[in-house]
């Protein structure tokens, strides 16, 4: 089969081709590349632009291409180089540890001097895991410590967030803070953040009820909301003030109403974690007299009280892939940084040491610019071509099963199967066959990974689009990888993609960064 290429003429611009077969409807050509750039042609890519690739995954035989090196903003795909680097430099059983150390002397149930807190990066760290640290202290018959609680964050540098993410952004979920001590909410694993749920009064004029998990007051609750008559409209809305740990609460919600839940972050996630952590000492009978520090490092010598280990990173890509978690991919980003260097692991170390690994992977980091371990920046460029480089080569890795195995798999409908696919694709020969990365930021949007096409052989594909004005392009991502689903190496079968916006298909951010998740 020949290798494609558009005319140079077309730029960065899509060309609308004029197709006459109804919308979805199948229909031969006469190769895969007629039937690729028909898709491309759709109208909703007028005026934007298009890396795509597809390979035979043993061979590296290149099946299609379009603007191969075209490098354009990969949203989401960006955690593949993240997750893929992750594995090879701190190895799939690496484990995150928080640890309860003391550097003064114990005098019967008091601790004299400091009691320090100190974490590693570990985002999936609950309540429950401080609850049962300071448990652990509670057993060792400690019931006051003379000194502060310091919270030593210290393993991280004290940058909370990325390269030009966004200032909107910032009391949503998908863009917390980034340290090394925090706390998720849930076992989604949504580190620095608070749930906020808000139900209606019993009667028109009451106050909303407003609940906040973890139960903490690191956050106060600004309710500004009412309950009115039922059937009135609900206009609730929940967003934490810019650089306060206030959380205002607006609008209306009508009596009967549904309860309104939102994932808010916090402002200084280390003191967050230090507060339910104080907080879980009080409840197990061990008072702290001192008062909370920040930043500090754990002296030499300190003694371990208690410690936590995180689950391993072959099982947290799990939550991180299939959901696309944001803030797991940037404190692994700051691990590598500090394992590499020593130095408080930082985003610049980071990159660097993931591009190292990148280099041995095939895959040239000249070509590309990466900011962040996530893919919310949106100065990441990445072309299709490098992604088909980092699809092949981790075929060969020790790791590869683990890192398949945290890909999205298109139409699996449990959340940490299917992930960001598990509604798409259904109905087709793509349906639990395609493993691959979804990725989305408004004007941009991507698809990457592996799928066996119907004579038997597995392909690999990138896809990345940018510069589109309508809210979602996933229906012509879905049309490329279900015509390879449907075609062999001798006949190649187009199918077009849908004309309606089918759920999940919001293409402005990941799906499953509106919560709940509308994958």
């Amino acid at each position: 089969m020949r290798h494609w290429i558009w005319p140079a003429v077309l730029g960065l611009a899509v060309a609308s081709l004029s197709v006459s077969a109804p919308a979805g409807a199948d229909s031969d050509r006469s190769g895969l590349p007629e039937a690729i750039d028909t898709i491309l042609g759709d109208p909703r890519m007028e005026g934007g632009a298009a890396s795509v690739v597809v390979a035979d995954a043993e061979t590296g035989k290149t099946l299609y291409q379009h603007l191969s090196s075209g490098r354009l903003m990969p949203a989401s795909n960006t955690k593949m180089l993240t997750s893929a680097a992750a594995l090879e430099l701190l190895g799939p059983d690496h484990r995150f540890r928080t640890d309860v150390l003391a550097a003064g002397d114990r005098h019967g149930p008091v601790l004299k001097g400091d009691l320090y807190l100190r974490g590693t990066g570990d985002p999936t760290t609950l309540a429950k895991d401080y609850d049962k640290l300071a448990a652990d202290i509670a057993a060792k018959g400690i019931k006051r410590v003379s000194g502060r609680l310091v919270a030593d964050d210290t393993r991280f540098d004290d940058r909370r967030q990325g390269d030009t993410w966004g200032a909107d952004d910032e009391s949503s979920y998908y863009a917390a803070q980034i340290s090394a001590l925090s706390v998720a909410p849930d076992t989604d694993y949504d580190t620095g953040t608070v749930i906020v749920e808000v139900a209606p009064g019993a009667a028109a004029g009451d106050k909303p009820r407003v609940t906040v998990t973890p139960k903490t007051d690191y956050v106060d609750i600004d309710l500004r909301a009412k309950t009115v008559a039922a059937g009135g409209g609900d206009t609730i809305a929940v967003e934490r003030q810019h650089g306060k740990n206030t959380i205002t609460v607006t609008g209306d919600v009508p009596v009967g109403g549904s309860t309104t839940k939102e994932w808010i972050t916090v402002w200084e996630p280390t003191r967050y974690a230090a507060a339910i952590f104080r907080d879980a000492l009080a409840a197990h009978g061990v008072k702290v007299s001192g008062p909370t520090r920040a930043g500090i490092a754990t002296p030499k010598g300190a003694r371990e009280l208690a410690a936590h280990d995180s689950m391993e990173l072959r099982d947290l890509l799990i939550p991180f892939m299939k959901l696309s978690n944001n803030m797991h991919a940037e404190s692994l980003t700051k691990a590598m940084g500090h394992k590499a260097t020593g130095r408080p692991g930082n985003w610049s170390d980071g990159i660097a040491a993931i591009s190292g690994y990148l280099k041995t992977a095939g895959v040239d980091p000249g070509k590309l610019r990466q900011v962040d371990g996530s893919g919310l920046s949106r100065k990441n460029n990445v072309a299709a071509d490098q992604f088909i480089k980092l699809l092949r080569s981790a075929k060969g890795e020790p790791w590869f099963a683990d890192w398949y195995r945290s890909l999205p798999v298109a139409c699996d409908p449990d959340k940490f199967d299917g992930g960001t696919l598990r509604t798409r694709m259904c109905g087709t020969p793509a349906a639990l066959n395609v493993h691959a990365k979804t990725g989305s930021l408004t004007g941009a949007s991507a698809l990457s990974g592996y799928v066996t096409d119907a004579g038997g052989r597995e392909l690999v594909f990138s896809i990345v689009l940018n510069n589109y004005l309508p809210s979602s392009v996933k229906a012509l991502e879905d049309a490329i990888v279900v015509t390879l689903a449907k075609s062999d190496e001798d006949r190649a079968v187009l199918v077009r993609p849908r004309t309606e916006r089918g759920s999940g298909q919001s293409g402005d951010v990941e799906c499953s960064w509106r919560k709940p998740a509308r994958c």
